[in-house]
């Protein structure tokens, strides 16, 4: 049990959230669209992991990685990534593999809470791979057409449930974003019970996701980067750029989004090249 040590698991941190995800099961509270989509990657480009727990999440990362094999076994028959499956047996079971995926039952027995009697066939103990594939078929995942980033996030809040979106939407859910930026407090302490000071003490998926591909140990690239070129006209990320070529001595530039000739100039100022497409490179 020291994986769920690790991981500050204990019986339930976000699975207090049964009520929403047992009224929720069949059919999906949230739908995914565009915007929510949209968001996903806003969160996940601007997520800071909190320095405090720098080493806390590389033991986690490490300890997934060293167990990829498994995750993968499971993940290629069903189509489904590998690093979704891991975030979420740390999330369910602290990565502990007695432990049934579905929400951390022991695989000694079918699963008593949320989703309950799982798997329907066979006779325990079961397998770690067995209650796995049980619990991604259950959910429909391997029917996920295309692993897109925001996909990734959608599927992992709402493997989770919805009770954060729906009924307390001033809080992003822990079970993504605990220990970084986008999380302070407000959590599920019991079935259907809500605190808004009580913190989670897990590593949030979308953390571990977050510092996996820093690692270079995944690509999510979905997640695009923005590339900074020459512009007659505004561009959405420009103004970003510009204020991070004001932070220069030397450099005063109107934060218009209009990455122009001095936008272009400061840029060669620092980095000695241009913006891409300058015609003044020819």
């Amino acid at each position: 049990m020291a994986a769920c040590r690790r991981s500050g698991y204990k019986r339930g941190p976000h699975r207090s959230d049964r009520r929403e995800k047992e009224r929720g099961f069949d059919m999906a509270k949230i739908n995914f669209t565009e915007g929510l989509a949209e968001e996903y990657v806003r969160l996940y480009r601007t997520c800071i992991s909190d320095t405090a727990r720098f080493d806390a999440i590389d033991a986690l990362v490490d300890s997934l990685l060293a167990h990829k094999e498994r995750y993968e076994s499971v993940g290629e028959t069903l189509g489904i990534p590998w690093y979704f499956i891991a975030a979420i047996h740390n999330m369910e079971s602290g990565q502990d593999f007695t432990r049934h995926l579905h929400n951390g039952d022991p695989l000694t027995d079918r699963t008593r809470h949320v989703p309950a009697g799982r798997p329907p066939s066979g006779s325990p103990p079961f397998t770690w791979e067995e209650s796995a594939e049980d619990a991604l078929k259950m959910r429909r995942l391997s029917r996920v057409a295309e692993w897109t980033l925001p996909r990734l996030l959608y599927e992992l809040e709402g493997y989770n449930g919805w009770g954060y979106r729906l009924y307390h939407p001033h809080v992003l859910s822990p079970y993504l974003w605990s220990w970084s930026n986008h999380y302070t407090s407000g959590k599920y302490i019991a079935d259907g019970r809500w605190s808004d000071t009580a913190k989670s003490r897990q590593c949030g998926a979308a953390v571990l996701l977050h510092r996996m591909e820093e690692r270079g140990e995944i690509h999510l690239g979905e997640v695009e980067r923005p590339i900074f070129v020459y512009s007659d006209g505004p561009l959405p990320e420009a103004e970003r750029l510009q204020r991070f070529l004001n932070g220069f001595d030397g450099i005063a530039l109107r934060v218009d989004g209009w990455p122009g000739e001095r936008t272009s100039d400061a840029v060669k100022k620092l980095f000695g090249f241009r913006l891409m497409g300058d015609p003044r490179d020819g």
